[in-house]
């Protein structure tokens, strides 16, 4: 086995590349090490160019369980099924990083595999992207990286930065910021945030301690690189021909500018291009006719780029900073559901709808890398006719998977604690109409739902996408513009999707695409006071329509209750084979979930939940002297009787006990089945009840009509002292 390492240390942590033949086959590959997590990658391109109008590139990112040193998997299948969402969101961000890297010309297809061999206390994804680099950079696959990453977090006092933090530190209440930012020469090419209200300024701060871990980690694969790293591949660039050139000029020029600035939007750019295609058919059968959609799409680039840039001019005619026009709604869908949100900035219109439900409708997750519950889920779809297009309904994509895990992260920040608010909370949203940044409207839609089912969320967020028209020669001569709010063209032909949400406080998610090499962290300050410009336009109007949680929860959604027992109480409520709580649960129609801690709690509707809680607190219920009840009487002896007071409850009233004189027998004043009031006298160092009649109401006598008797009775409790049977003195039985 022939190997080659290579090492540098990343934030106090040994970083590996070890390059070998064990996957010989690939254009390239490379295992990498942080810590100890490890991770093949993969690089391959295909043989032959595929017909079509896109960049091919796939990144698939490939959990094993054996990673985690656990048999993992359902009960009936131990091996690994469809990736988690966890691994999806990964592979997103390796190819979020590198995609921009590649000459988006090239039409062979590219494939990265990253294969996660090891997991510990480090986080895959850095190795991933670092490993997806270095197997390009070093095979024969054209790409302009290197490009590297590294993980922040700061302390609460938002002073202290820290460098790939591990998982257990990243997860600790002091930490509040998870950053993992990805770069190159000094710019920034993929950012994915989750923060607790963090300010622009400490986010800023920390990008710049990211470049210049990033900068240490270029320059350590650079040299790699131009040691082992192989000749690259020689790409054919189709250029326009003059025929092509001369019909564009012709038939479409004239008409790009009005059908991008004047028209109504996307329907009249598509219109023309149906238009140009038609035309370049009929004129030009022998030339390819994806050069020709290349060509359309490369001047309405240059068209929207120049006038933002020089004549500040939008295809919708908005000012660089303006919002679309905002209306949110809170409820008013359906009584049935707990919780309702609308949202529409502009063309893009969201639905947001939540349902509350118990602690046991969590969603257990058992991955490879994350094994919890989440008690908060959202969840985002995406139908076709909310662009105005036809399509298959139904089922899960990347990118859906992505918005989702976005807006619920933007939103982690200001869910309440189980303890002040036990419910698990699911929010699905419906893009209905889509024209910019659905996700960031995922996230405003959302926290009208949350409001209007009286969620008590710390505060309202909101979410914006802004975006970059950065000057094609702007090495020399440093122009741009940032827009706020982007849709349209904006979106497909800018340079940055730049996505922000938080609080009026600070930020709590950031995602940010680009479509070039990088971002200057002197322009993303810009888009964060940008983004926190518009973002409290938007919050003005969420809380012009809701200003807080409603005070109570939908009718419609369930009751929790929750109590707290001993835990050594806690098998006594589950029974042998959970037979005791499923009888509860069967009979009063409520669902019961006991942690380990002895909370429990009881989920229902229409007093279910009480009733539960009522069976629960009797059983568990720790009996003291001088408390009454009312009991039914279930067994004679001679000295007494027993009493039920309790489900699992009984204690002893003593002869001597029922009443204030003498009675000869337990048959002349009590019979099975009788209600008597009783009050707990003591409980022995065993645990035995002591009960009292005549303590708890002295008159039960009297009421009852029990007579006095002749012979010797009374004395003692629990078998103490002789009566007379038969005028034999006999020993009493102990009880």
């Amino acid at each position: 086995m022939k190997t080659k390492e290579y090492a540098l240390e990343v934030g106090g942590k040994k970083l590996t590349a070890e390059f070998t033949d064990l996957a010989d086959q690939a254009n390239g590959s490379v295992i990498v090490r942080l810590g100890n997590t490890t991770v093949l990658v993969t690089a391959v391109i295909g043989k032959y160019e595929k017909d079509a109008d896109y960049f091919p590139l796939t990144v698939d990112y490939e959990e094993r369980f054996y990673a985690a040193g656990q048999i993992l998997g359902s009960r009936f299948m131990r091996r690994e099924g469809r990736p988690s969402d966890e691994a999806v969101l990964s592979g997103r961000v390796v190819d979020r990083t590198i995609r921009p890297l590649f000459n988006q010309e090239l039409r062979q297809e590219v494939q990265v595999v990253v294969t996660i061999l090891s997991i510990a206390e480090d986080d895959p994804d850095i190795p991933a992207i670092i490993g997806a680099s270095l197997a390009l950079g070093a095979s024969d696959i054209p790409w302009n990286g290197p490009v590297s990453a590294v993980r922040i977090g700061v302390l609460e006092d938002e002073k202290n930065f820290l460098v790939n933090p591990t998982y257990e530190t990243r997860n600790a209440g002091e930490n509040k910021l998870d950053l993992l930012a990805c770069g190159k020469d000094g710019a920034i090419n993929m950012i994915e945030i989750g923060a607790k209200e963090v300010a622009e300024g400490v986010i800023v701060k920390a990008l710049e301690t990211a470049s210049e871990e990033i900068e240490k980690i270029q320059s350590w694969q650079k040299k790699i690189i131009k040691e082992i790293g192989k000749e690259k591949l020689t790409i054919a660039e189709s250029q326009p021909s003059a025929e092509l050139v001369r019909l564009f000029e012709t038939e479409i020029d004239k008409k790009l500018f009005d059908a991008i600035f004047s028209g109504p939007g996307k329907h009249q750019i598509y219109n023309l291009k149906e238009g140009w295609l038609k035309v370049f058919a009929e004129k030009l059968p022998d030339e390819k006719l994806a050069l020709a959609d290349f060509y359309f799409e490369e001047k309405i680039n240059e068209l929207v780029h120049r006038e933002a840039i020089e004549n500040e001019r939008r295809p919708d005619g908005r000012k660089m900073d303006e919002l679309r026009p905002l209306f949110a709604k809170a409820g008013g869908v359906s009584p049935i559901l707990h919780g309702s949100g609308i949202f529409y900035r502009g063309g893009t219109h969201i639905l947001s709808a939540l349902t509350l439900g118990g602690p046991g409708d969590t969603q257990i997750v058992e991955g490879m890398e994350v094994q919890t519950k989440r008690r908060f889920i959202h969840h985002y779809n995406f139908p076709p006719f909310s662009s105005g297009e036809t399509g298959k309904v139904g089922g899960m994509n990347r990118r859906a998977i992505g918005h989702g895990a976005l807006a619920e992260k933007a939103l982690s920040a200001v869910i309440p604690d189980k303890e002040k608010f036990p419910y698990t909370i699911r929010i699905v949203s419906e893009a209905l109409a889509s024209n910019g940044s659905t996700s960031m409207g995922s996230v405003c839609g959302s926290t009208l739902a949350l409001m209007d089912a009286g969620v008590p969320i710390k505060t309202p967020v909101a979410g914006i996408a802004s975006g970059l028209m950065l000057s094609f020669d702007y090495a020399k001569d440093k122009k741009y513009k940032v827009l706020t709010d982007i849709q349209g063209p904006e979106d497909h032909h800018g340079d940055m999707d730049f996505k922000v949400a938080g609080t009026d406080n600070g930020v709590t998610a950031v995602q940010m695409d680009v479509k070039v090499n990088g971002i200057p962290i002197k322009i993303l300050g810009e888009a964060f006071e940008a983004a926190k410009k518009a973002r409290r336009q938007i919050l003005e109007v969420i809380k012009k329509e809701i200003s807080a949680p409603r005070s109570d929860i939908s009718p419609n959604a369930p009751k929790i209750i929750s109590i707290k027992i001993k835990p050594e109480q806690i098998g006594s409520i589950i029974g042998t084979g959970g037979k005791t709580i499923n009888e509860i649960m069967e009979k009063t129609g409520a669902e019961i979930d006991i942690e380990d801690d002895g909370t429990v709690f009881f989920t229902g509707k229409n007093g279910s939940a009480e009733a539960a809680q009522k069976i629960v607190e009797e059983m568990t219920h720790e009996y003291k002297p001088g408390e009454k009840y009312e009991g039914s009487v279930t067994r004679l002896m001679d000295f007494g009787a027993f009493v039920k007071i309790g489900p699992n409850a009984e204690g002893m009233v003593h002869i001597s006990e029922i009443a204030p004189f003498r009675i000869d027998q337990i048959s002349s004043a009590l019979q099975e089945g009788d209600i008597v009031p009783v009050m707990v006298k003591e409980i022995d160092e065993k645990g035995r009840i002591n009960l009292s009649i005549k303590a708890a109401d002295p008159s039960f006598a009297e009421k009852k009509g029990i007579k006095p008797g002749t012979g010797m009775g009374g004395g003692g409790g629990f078998g103490g002292g002789f009566r007379s049977q038969g005028g034999r003195p006999e020993r009493r039985r102990r009880y």
